[in-house]
């Protein structure tokens, strides 16, 4: 019988297969190039962090992988499958930028926001279960905001507005989760709460986490692997690796970046 709220265990090294692997992906918006050869392996239990200046292709790289763009050349695998093959999309979670851009008096609750991530499962036209209805209420206990469940959506602050569309992307199970610059917007505080969660998930619940974001200073510092993107791929290593290499002076062309080392 299917679990409620079935989160990936944490892997051995011995088991992390390719979740995602990309292998020289072009995209062009009307003749223009946004992304050229691009190769990328993700595996299981990684936590990559995506960065680069705007207009880089982050955001389009993103929608590649959830399918929602078909790259102009190259090709790309989901757990091994062809993504033109690929229909387990309950396997994977995505938070889209402006996720939380709500307007106040939107009439939907916290808990229908988040049962509705089930839909991939149950099917837009099912109604949904018990099943449904309890992966809804673990994915907010695992972010915290289960006592909000009955609270409108709109009149949540920002960073507990985005905690709710990371749950929403949770409730389908996912082992791979995607994050479009998902602090903007968000104050200090929430933003340590919302790292504290990724840590959480990535760590203990063994998802796989890829995170697009401006804030490079505290990306590196939380992240495994960092891949730099600039229409290519400018480097995709770990962030000690970046810092030795000048991947980052390279790709912003500046000359001194202070980062913490990973903890």
């Amino acid at each position: 019988m299917e679990t409620s709220l079935s989160l990936p265990k944490a892997s051995t090294a011995a088991e992390r297969e390719a979740v995602a692997d990309l292998h020289r992906v072009g995209f062009s918006y009307g003749g223009d190039p946004v992304l050229h050869e691009i190769s990328l392996l993700i595996r299981r239990g990684d936590f990559l962090g995506i960065i680069g200046p705007n207009g880089s292709g982050k955001t389009t790289l993103l929608r590649i992988l959830v399918g929602l763009l078909q790259p102009s050349f190259g090709q790309v695998r989901l757990f091994g499958a062809d993504i033109r093959d690929f229909t387990e999309w309950q396997r994977i979670g995505y938070v889209p930028q402006k996720a939380v851009a709500f307007e106040s008096r939107f009439p939907a609750t916290v808990f229908e926001v988040v049962v509705s991530g089930r839909s991939g499962r149950a099917g837009l036209l099912r109604r949904f279960t018990d099943v449904d209805r309890d992966a809804a209420e673990r994915a907010l206990d695992t972010v915290g905001m289960a006592a909000f469940r009955d609270r409108r959506i709109g009149r949540l602050s920002a960073g507990q507005q985005q905690r709710v569309f990371i749950a929403r992307a949770l409730a389908s199970g996912p082992e791979l989760l995607l994050l479009d610059e998902p602090t903007v917007g968000v104050d200090p505080d929430a933003q340590e709460q919302f790292y504290s969660l990724l840590r959480r998930l990535n760590k203990e619940l063994g998802t796989t986490l890829v995170l697009v974001s401006h804030d490079i200073g505290v990306v590196a510092q939380e992240v495994t692997q960092l891949a730099c993107l600039n229409r290519t791929l400018v480097f995709h290593g770990s962030p000690e690796e970046a810092m030795r290499s000048g991947a980052l002076a390279q790709l912003y062309r500046e000359q001194s970046w202070v980062v913490a080392h990973h903890h």
